[in-house]
């Protein structure tokens, strides 16, 4: 261990002014880990916000293909991590070796993802209206248009995710993508995990040359407020609970100079049980579905926390399939003690409110969190009871029975934004359901027939995101390609002689991008 272990990085160096002294804990054990970590001051959130606005004006000027090995040295130096590293991120987290080592894989891989973009060269979305000097009654000048990186983004870090939504996860590579520097806010949960990847990180920086400033990393409880209000943060990257990131788009709405936050917050993920299904294969979709909310100690933001189905002798018989397979699941250790206090609150307002009652699970005891199962009255979901809305972040679920197909309409339509939203259902099932098809498409994010929304795929076509309070802005995506969409802006060029133009607008393009070229997509070279 280094000298300076536990020190905050700014500006491609190590940092302790501060006394306050950080411990991470073992999550099965509590036991303290060795090591310490130093909370950052207010001065050092300030010369890391300042490094990376330094750095920013020489990075998002490298070429794409400069960018793109970047993101594929990170790629390499975390599939180099040793079984040290995965050791003490399962110590962290309580999380299994096999699914830290598949979790690794997924953060590479979105990093070498992001690289492909950057060479194929889409995310620039080039525009180009070529001059028509003839035109009457006006002539029209030459505009053309590209997007760039908004500047210094600040990235806090996901519990649940300690590599996938974290140090090197997917809001940093999409910012390091999109040509912005990265100031990320340390999860307390995982400091010693978020240390070697940041290490990690700036090795990769060096071998390709980056400029001094890209990354820079931040300890400490408190100095998310101070990160996200410095004037050099232009846009800002968060995964956690609705309270953190209603805060933090508080903090950024009320500075001088708003700026956008990106958070992904709430969500419930409702799973709509078509009869057809439950006549079809019944005891079959209360394994799988059981499956899903206890997996990982439903500790995964798309765990199906809301399952209606309409009142029937099926519906009633998958019930008791379901609450056998769900009370057959052995307790499990959760992230660390805060998200297993916040569990047992979160099952102790369900019990406490009428209407709901416990259909499976016993009283939450001990260090461990135990499966359940609710059933709701539909009045909570009709009357719009908040409690119903509201994620518990754990091996829990609600159930809800609808008389027919039109409260079922009733209920869905009082549902807030989600990430997710399930259809199980046979074919004939389907096709008679094409109005909850489209008022679903108005709640959510992604929607998936006969599958089950824990597990996101990293692609070009994937959509983790949807409307408030799911996330904070629907109109963007914090896995998949579409990710960089928001660290970029559009500029426009106009009248601008050929070699003063980006590479993409220029005439010969020697980038061999798709551009829109007088309203026609083309990869040619402008005549």
């Amino acid at each position: 261990m280094s000298d300076n272990a536990g020190y905050n990085y700014i500006g491609g160096g190590r940092s302790a002014a501060g006394s306050v002294i950080l411990r991470s804990l073992d999550a099965t054990t509590g036991e303290a880990l060795p090591q310490r970590f130093i909370q950052a001051t207010v001065e050092e959130v300030d010369a890391a916000a300042n490094a990376a606005a330094a750095a920013f004006a020489a990075y998002r000027s490298l070429p794409a293909e400069r960018r793109a090995q970047f993101l594929d040295a990170i790629a390499d130096e975390l599939d180099a991590l040793d079984e040290a590293f995965i050791a003490i991120v399962c110590r962290e987290t309580a999380l299994p070796a096999a699914r830290i080592q598949g979790e690794r894989a997924r953060t590479s891989g979105q990093m070498r993802l992001f690289a492909r973009v950057l060479r194929r060269g889409d995310f620039l979305g080039a525009r180009i209206d070529r001059a028509q000097p003839q035109r009457t009654p006006l002539p029209r000048v030459d505009l053309r248009q590209c997007r760039i990186g908004v500047g210094p983004v600040a990235v806090f870090g996901a519990s649940n995710f300690p590599l996938a939504f974290s140090t090197a996860g997917g809001d940093t590579a999409a910012a390091l993508a999109a040509g912005c520097p990265v100031v990320f806010k340390a999860h307390s949960g995982h400091m010693a995990t978020a240390e070697l990847v940041a290490d990690a990180i700036l090795r990769a920086a060096g071998r390709t040359g980056m400029p001094v400033g890209v990354f820079n990393m931040i300890f400490g409880s408190g100095v998310g407020e101070t990160l996200v209000k410095h004037p050099a943060i232009q846009a800002v990257g968060f995964t956690g609970s609705l309270k953190g990131g209603r805060a933090l788009c508080d903090m950024a709405a009320a500075r001088q100079h708003p700026i956008p936050v990106f958070a992904e917050m709430s969500s419930i993920n409702p799973v709509v049980l078509l009869p057809g299904a439950l006549q079809a294969r019944g005891d079959k979709v209360a394994g799988e579905l059981a499956a899903s909310v206890v997996l990982g100690a439903g500790q995964f933001c798309t765990n199906p926390g809301l399952v209606i189905g309409i009142r029937s002798a099926e519906l009633s018989a998958f019930l008791e399939r379901f609450c056998g397979q769900m009370r057959d699941v052995a307790p499990q250790t959760m992230l660390n003690t805060g998200a297993l206090a916040s569990y047992s609150h979160g099952l102790e307002a369900l019990l406490a409110r009428p209407g709901v009652t416990r259909l499976a699970g016993s009283e939450q005891e001990g260090h461990q969190a135990h499966a359940q199962v609710f059933k709701a009255d539909v009045s909570l979901l009709l009357e719009g009871d908040p409690l119903l809305q509201e994620e518990v972040f754990g091996p829990a679920t609600v159930v809800v029975e609808v008389a027919d197909r039109e409260e079922l309409m009733r209920a869905l339509q009082g549902l807030r934004g989600q990430l997710t939203a399930t259809l199980i259902g046979e074919p004939a099932d389907l096709m008679a359901s094409t109005d909850i098809l489209a008022l679903l498409e108005e709640k959510v994010g992604r929607l998936l027939i006969n599958g089950y929304p824990t597990g996101v795929e990293v692609c070009d076509a994937m959509v983790h995101g949807g409307p408030y309070p799911a996330t904070s802005d629907a109109r963007g995506t914090s896995v998949g390609t579409l990710a960089i969409d928001r660290f970029l802006r559009p500029v426009c060029f106009q009248n601008f002689p050929d070699a003063l133009l980006p590479d993409a607008l220029k005439n010969a393009n020697p980038l061999g991008i798709e551009r829109l070229v007088d309203g026609v997509e083309t990869r040619e070279a402008l005549a």
